[in-house]
């Protein structure tokens, strides 16, 4: 088995050094307020056929621009013998710009992060931890259901070898 940790800590590292000047540049422009976001999703590994998971997470984003967000996710996963957590830093991106202020009603974004992939099996000899680089990218939609509240889905597909389709509750901080 080929180690990626060392590639995720380079990608962590990119998005940690990169940030602070964005955030910098963005700093004058309207942005909206930090978000949290609760998940639940199915997840469909390849494996001898599909083996599909059920996920539920978290993430928050901060704007460090009216249109790009970043932000760290936590996700769990279990499975009949194992579990998984996932920790990634994502980049979301809304493909419409706000008018006047306001966001679109319905907002389709693109979202890549990277991180690592825990697993924790059982055997009958006792527990096995493994961990390796992982990403996901993929997109989806967001449409606000009030002030503050964000309702939406997404469908990403990423290493350990996956695909991800999950619905999303966003609460936003301030206005």
């Amino acid at each position: 088995m080929v180690d990626r940790t060392p590639l995720a800590a380079v990608l962590l590292a990119t998005i940690a050094l990169c940030a602070p000047p964005m955030m910098a540049t963005a700093a004058a422009q309207e942005r909206p307020g930090p978000v949290v976001e609760l998940s639940a999703a199915v997840v469909s590994f390849a494996d001898d056929g599909v083996v599909r998971e059920l996920l539920v997470g978290g993430a928050a984003r901060w704007s460090v621009s009216p249109r790009v967000s970043v932000g760290p996710e936590l996700v769990y996963l279990s499975g009949t013998h194992h579990s998984h957590v996932v920790v990634t830093g994502n980049v979301t991106w809304d493909l419409l710009a706000p008018t006047t202020g306001r966001a679109p009603r319905v907002a389709p974004f693109v979202v890549a992060g990277a991180g690592v992939f825990q697993t924790r099996e059982s055997f009958p000899s006792g527990p096995f931890t493994s961990a390796d680089g992982t990403f996901t990218v993929g997109g989806g939609v967001r449409a606000p259901v009030g002030d503050r509240v964000i309702v939406g889905v997404d469908a990403r597909v990423g290493w350990e070898l996956h695909f991800r389709l999950g619905g999303v509750v966003g609460i936003r901080l301030t206005r």
